[in-house]
């Protein structure tokens, strides 16, 4: 029977958020237009910001921990 559900990959953590709902809603549009879902867009936001402020993530295997490099 075929496995279904999101394929193996890094590890995510939940974590509760809260940002003002204009904050939100402009991850919602950035969500629509890049065909990404609401957490994939604030994860690539957040990958964005850290790279600009020269702090670099290490790979991840498949299902591996991931962690930052300060």
């Amino acid at each position: 029977m075929a496995q279904r559900g999101r394929p193996p990959g890094p590890e995510r953590v939940p974590f509760p958020l809260r940002a003002e709902k204009a904050i939100i809603d402009a991850v919602k549009r950035c969500a629509v237009a890049d065909l990404r879902s609401v957490n994939a867009e604030i994860e690539m936001l957040l990958r964005e910001a850290l790279a600009r402020r020269g702090i670099r993530i290490k790979p991840t295997n498949q299902g591996g921990e991931g962690g930052s490099d300060e």
